[in-house]
């Protein structure tokens, strides 16, 4: 975190998924973070290929941070090694893409879909349109969960 504590600009935070990708951005005061949407082009590269445009649209400066999906022992398994191969992949594409280097940061995001599933049982969202608005939520949980922890950093 500390590498995106020393930037200025967006973050982009990013919920990968195999079906769909969920998106989040933040002010650039990095105060809120705000859902989005989320992409569906299927595979690795495609959704690198994407976010790299959605990078340029929004202005993202400061960095990107995406879900890391850790085991609620702590241990990594292989969705935690899929997401990390994912990172590798955006990283490459936004260098082939020509968008200057930012910092990808993993962040665990262990409870952010069941917080997501719960705040969408709150508020009675069904069907559907449940199945995007989670994914997008669970990408902003992840990314308030970063903006949050950069307040409280030294």
């Amino acid at each position: 975190m500390q590498r995106i504590k020393n930037t200025t600009g967006k973050i982009l935070g990013v919920d990968f998924g195999d079906k769909r990708t969920g998106l989040a951005v933040c002010d650039s005061t990095r105060f809120l973070a705000s859902g989005i949407g989320y992409i569906s082009v299927g595979g690795m590269q495609k959704t690198a290929e994407k976010i790299c445009e959605i990078i340029r649209e929004q202005n993202v400066t400061g960095g990107i941070i995406i879900g890391l999906p850790v085991n609620m022992n702590g241990s990594e398994g292989p969705r935690a090694e899929h997401a990390r191969k994912f990172a590798s992949i955006l990283e490459s594409s936004m260098k082939f893409c020509g968008i200057p280097e930012m910092p990808i940061v993993m962040l665990d995001e262990r409870m952010t879909t069941m917080a997501a599933a719960r705040y969408l049982n709150e508020t009675d969202t069904k069907g559907a349109k449940r199945k995007g608005v989670i994914d997008t939520l669970s990408a902003q949980i992840i990314l308030q969960n970063a903006l949050d922890r950069l307040k409280n950093m030294p």
